[in-house]
C-alpha cells in the first residue's frame, strides 16, 4: 500500500524502499511490543498523499510507548556489544522527515511523513 502510494505520488524507487522500510519497523514495533501477548488485536493503517507530502498513519490500542526514552543506537560499537532494540525507531526518524507519536486513552497514534522532493 506505502509503495503504490508513493509510486502514484512520484516518489523515485530509492525513496519507496524507504518509506517501506520505515513503516514495516514501525508496524512490527506496534505488533511486537504494543500488543505482545494480545492475540486480538487490531492495527489501522492510512497512507496517502497531502500536498507534496506522504502521511502514513498507524493507530492502535496497545500499550502506550514513550519513543524519547529509546535512546539513539551506538552504531560503531563492535555488534556483540550494541544494546538489542532501539533500531527501528532510529530508522524511521533517519529515513522520515517527521514521526510523531501520541497516546491517548483511545489508543496511540504514529504519524510518519515525507516530502517528495
Amino acid at each position: 500500500m506505502v509503495a503504490e502510494v508513493a509510486r502514484d505520488g512520484g516518489f523515485p524507487e530509492k525513496t519507496i524502499y524507504s518509506l517501506q522500510l520505515a513503516a514495516d519497523e514501525a508496524a512490527s514495533n506496534i505488533i511486537e511490543h504494543a500488543y505482545e501477548g494480545v492475540t486480538d488485536a487490531s492495527l489501522y493503517i492510512t497512507c496517502d498523499m497531502r500536498g507534496n507530502e506522504i502521511v502514513i498513519t498507524m493507530r492502535d490500542t496497545g500499550r502506550s510507548f514513550n519513543p524519547t526514552s529509546v535512546k539513539e543506537p551506538n552504531l560503531k560499537a563492535d555488534l556483540s556489544e550494541r544494546q538489542i532494540g532501539g533500531l527501528g525507531v532510529y530508522l524511521m526518524r533517519k529515513l522520515m522527515d517527521s514521526v510523531h507519536y501520541e497516546s491517548s486513552r483511545s489508543g496511540n497514534l504514529l504519524t510518519m511523513t515525507k516530502r517528495r522532493e
